[in-house]
């Protein structure tokens, strides 16, 4: 199951959040069972959300490297609104 959940993260985090819901219990693993976190960062940061349902569901916890990872994709999240601005802006 990993390796499809990384290929549906290639194709968009929110449809590997998606497969992630309906085939596993990692999203209610992680979050403890809550549902608004979960959807807000479904909508709002998805490689965060991501990066903590495959570190925080797998292993409860956090190590140096699980922190490294959450923040790579926060990373990801703030670069890819900010591609998106930029694209928009050039449209314009």
């Amino acid at each position: 199951m990993g390796c499809l959940i990384v290929l549906f993260a290639l194709l968009s985090p929110r449809l590997a959040l998606v497969f992630i819901l309906f085939f596993s219990d990692l999203i209610g693993t992680a979050f403890d069972g809550g549902w608004f976190l979960p959807l807000l960062g479904f909508f709002v940061l998805p490689w965060t959300t991501l990066a903590w349902v495959l570190t925080e569901g797998i292993s409860p916890g956090i190590s140096p490297m699980d922190i490294v990872f959450i923040a790579f994709a926060f990373l990801l999240d703030l670069y890819s609104y900010g591609k998106s601005q930029a694209v928009r802006g050039a449209n314009a």
